[in-house]
């Protein structure tokens, strides 16, 4: 199966991008599912009809899915939730507030997510295209299930065995609230379901990213911070879409001025992102709503190229012998030193890049390793790891 996730700013056009790049797969044969994580829903305005929190058919092989955050609560989140309400109940919190506590801010994202494994692992589509939410809430959602795992695999197998030992002694003494085996079940099933969405989303021959923006100097700002935090989490992007670009057909001295300032943006997303593809679309002079003109974007924007190819192949993060160490190189574009923070601790190795944080469990060889150095090669990190010195012994 091929999953496609479209990203960029808010109101740069990825949701009619993603809906075309649906439109042209499910008019190639391919049974497509085309599914909005976005919470604003505009999915289906751009295909004019009413899309439901299940897969709806808008055409031929084609569906479409704006999902149901709230729906999507309760079924991953209402046995782990009614535990915490009740420690809140305990602790003095009225119900109605403890229920407004206990739903943590990018729940609706995670099980967006999670909405993805189900649609993979049914067999019912050949593609799922994915019209993520606008930037900041999609990294946030791209690196949540990495963060809930550290979580879980450290803190959480502690807690159970202390849970289990101290819950006789304690049911005894306070009326205190304690987690049964189904909170814990419930957790656990959380956690297994992002782990298979991780490993899905970083799968290069299964999943990409592609970015969506216009022409304009803060919407490219932000595309090039996106795509540096996508590399930092191991995301490939394997196409940037320029859209509204100035047709050249448009003469209109009003416009002249616009023009040029499109063609030093372009230049800049050229330098930027290649050897990314670059794809355009033009700005067209209607509303690109409806299957027929989705049909138009997408030529417009793939022109020869089959739309479900991996467009380019990256590698955000591999390891590599140099010497007697190793080199584990991260793509990082656009980042200085003083834009990030390397520490070490144990078998781990923290990476941050502004107010991103990622944490690295190491591979066995390199836990026996010591970090000697980090520099930039081009737009790649580069961390070299080497053994410690031998230790003179006594007398020698």
């Amino acid at each position: 199966m091929r999953v496609v996730l479209f990203t960029g700013k808010g109101g740069v056009g990825k949701t009619t991008v993603a809906a075309a790049t649906a439109v042209r797969a499910a008019r190639s044969g391919l049974r497509t599912l085309v599914m909005s994580t976005d919470p604003a829903h505009s999915l289906g305005d751009s295909f004019e009809i009413a899309i439901e929190g299940q897969p709806t058919a808008v055409a031929e092989r084609l569906w479409a899915q704006q999902v149901d955050a709230q729906e999507r609560l309760e079924e991953n989140w209402r046995e782990i939730q009614d535990y915490m309400v009740q420690l809140m109940n305990w602790a003095g919190t009225e119900t109605i507030q403890a229920e407004e506590l206990t739903v943590i801010p990018g729940l609706d994202e995670i099980f967006a997510l999670i909405d993805v494994k189900t649609h993979v692992e049914s067999g019912n589509y050949d593609v799922l295209v994915v019209d993520c939410a606008p930037t900041a809430e999609t990294l946030r959602l791209l690196s949540l299930p990495e963060i809930m795992n550290w979580y879980i695999e450290r803190i959480w197998p502690v807690e159970r065995k202390v849970v289990k030992a101290v819950r006789p002694i304690v049911s005894r003494m306070t009326t205190l609230p304690i987690a049964g085996d189904h909170v814990f079940a419930a957790v656990e099933r959380l956690h297994a379901n992002l782990d298979a969405v991780k490993g899905i989303l970083t799968d290069e021959a299964v999943a990409s990213v592609r970015l969506v923006l216009n022409p304009e100097k803060m919407v490219i700002s932000e595309a090039r911070r996106t795509y540096t935090y996508l590399g930092l989490f191991g995301y490939r992007v394997d196409a940037v879409v320029v859209n509204r670009v100035l047709p050249p057909e448009i003469t209109d001295p009003y416009f002249g001025k616009w023009k040029d300032i499109q063609a030093e943006h372009l230049a800049t997303v050229h330098e930027s992102f290649e050897p990314v593809p670059i794809l355009e679309a033009r700005l067209f002079d209607r509303e690109m709503v409806g299957i027929p003109l989705l049909v138009e974007m997408g030529d417009e924007v793939y022109g020869d190229r089959e739309a479900l190819d991996v467009l380019y192949h990256d590698d955000p993060i591999r390891v590599r012998k140099r010497g007697t160490g190793y080199v584990l190189r991260m793509r990082l574009p656009f980042v200085s030193r003083d834009d990030m923070d390397i520490h070490r601790r144990g078998e781990e190795l923290f990476v941050r890049v502004g107010s991103y944080k990622r944490n690295l469990i190491l591979p066995q060889t390199l836990k026996r390793m010591v970090v000697r150095e980090a520099s930039f090669a081009g737009d790649h990190l580069e961390i070299l790891f080497a053994r410690e010195p031998t230790r003179p012994t006594e007398g020698s």
